[in-house]
């Protein structure tokens, strides 16, 4: 068969924008080779309808053990006791704990969009919003941080039957242990979507939602550094918060409402050419090189956080705990969009993001999210940072002057030579 080349030109090209660019963009990775190797198996072939040892079509006897390694390394890393790794996503894994723990019109409390939270915790415009109903906690305007009292406030009186914590845009670290006292204390349920610094919680750098929390999510491309893809966890404390004790068969029946609510409750056929690729990646993140590389990458962050306030930039929260930073560029006089756009040109990728209070829509922002989570896969270091920081503030100071955006983009094509993406 012919190949088609239209499809790998532009394949050609993205690769190309990626060697060559500053990926900055939080929710981005570069996985290992491997990684991608195994997403493009003949395992795309198989369709496996259901999980290891319970299928609904024959020959699955490969992809059985394959989905199980998945799951006991995904197991062993987070000191989990379940593991579901067939979700598409991050916000599919939300979708299926909600279909399995609420009914339509229920209470959820969540993290407000526009501070920093994710549209798959109860956002208007997505299906959360839309079936259940949203509550928001948000952050402090003068600290940026959440006040946990306001959380526990709104808990009582909303009475939610599930709280949501865990964010797409928040710098600090969460205090899971408040969290569980909040939601035992109005009889919610507890869940901790931990999209964002999965990878660093692996390594023990930030607070571990699995003791405390009733059900962990996560993406597995983030700072896992995987493939594209979702995950759902449950710890060894699951407590019915619903009715009496929980009787000791309550995390197996919890195991098996989760299971059926991925499949086939939300899902059709689990990815298994992903899903192998998921262990891979959960294979690597168990190895003391994965440990080393989750440091470095919030030693980037929190170099790259303070030289961007040594230079007079307005961090929300005043700086980052983790991998990302949330800059409010009010005080720089350009808008989001605007310094998205200008970096983009010099081949700095960032994404225009709202701040908490913001004065300006969606699709303008007054800000821009930023992460460390690929420069570090590729090989950056604190000096590194500084540089980048350097080139964005002389860029986002002078956003027309075409010249010397073009004069900064071959330095930074020049520098990135020196850190191969494979």
């Amino acid at each position: 068969m012919e190949r088609d080349k239209k499809i790998f030109s532009l394949i050609n090209d993205e690769l190309h924008r990626q060697t060559v660019g500053i990926e900055l963009i939080a929710s981005e990775n570069f996985t290992s080779k491997q990684v991608m190797e195994v997403m493009g198996t003949c395992l795309t072939n198989k369709y496996a309808e259901g999980y290891p040892g319970k299928r609904y079509y024959g020959g699955c006897e490969v992809v059985d053990q394959i989905e199980q390694i998945a799951i006991d390394r995904l197991c062993e890393l987070f000191g989990a006791t379940f593991a579901n790794v067939q979700p598409h996503s991050g916000a599919q894994a939300n979708a299926a704990v909600f279909l399995a723990c609420l009914k339509p019109g229920d209470t959820i409390l969540g993290f407000d969009l526009s501070h920093g939270g994710h549209l798959s915790h109860g956002s208007s415009v997505n299906f959360s919003g839309k079936f259940f109903r949203p509550v928001f906690y948000g952050v402090e305007q003068e600290t940026g941080t959440i006040d946990m009292d306001k959380v526990e406030a709104l808990a009582h009186k909303e009475k939610p039957k599930l709280i949501v914590c865990g964010a797409s845009a928040y710098a600090r670290d969460w205090d899971y242990k408040r969290f569980r006292a909040i939601a035992d204390a109005v009889g919610a349920l507890l869940l901790a979507d931990i999209a964002h610094p999965a990878g660093l919680i692996a390594k023990g750098k930030l607070n571990d939602p699995i003791p405390h929390c009733h059900i962990v999510t996560s993406t597995t491309h983030k700072t896992l550094r995987g493939p594209r893809g979702g995950i759902i966890m449950l710890g060894n404390d699951f407590e019915n918060p619903f009715g009496e004790k929980t009787p000791k068969g309550e995390l197996k029946m919890m195991s098996a409402i989760l299971n059926s609510a991925v499949f086939p409750g939300m899902q059709g056929g689990p990815l298994e050419h992903v899903i192998a690729a998921k262990a891979v990646a959960f294979g690597e993140a168990l190895t003391d090189d994965f440990g080393k590389y989750a440091d470095q990458v919030m030693l980037n962050a929190r170099v790259m956080a303070q030289e961007f306030v040594n230079r007079g930039y307005n961090l929300v929260s005043g700086g980052t705990s983790n991998h990302l930073m949330l800059l409010d560029l009010r005080n720089k006089n350009i808008s989001g969009k605007d310094a998205d756009a200008a970096l983009g040109k010099a081949d700095i990728t960032v994404n225009k993001n709202m701040v908490p209070f913001d004065d300006k829509s969606p699709f303008i922002t007054s800000g821009i999210r930023i992460g460390t989570a690929a420069i570090t896969t590729r090989g950056l270091k604190e000096q590194d940072c500084l540089q980048v920081v350097d080139w964005m503030d002389a860029i986002i100071k002078d956003p027309s002057n075409t010249f010397l955006i073009e004069e900064i983009k071959a330095k930074v094509n020049a520098s990135m030579q020196n850190f191969p993406l494979y």
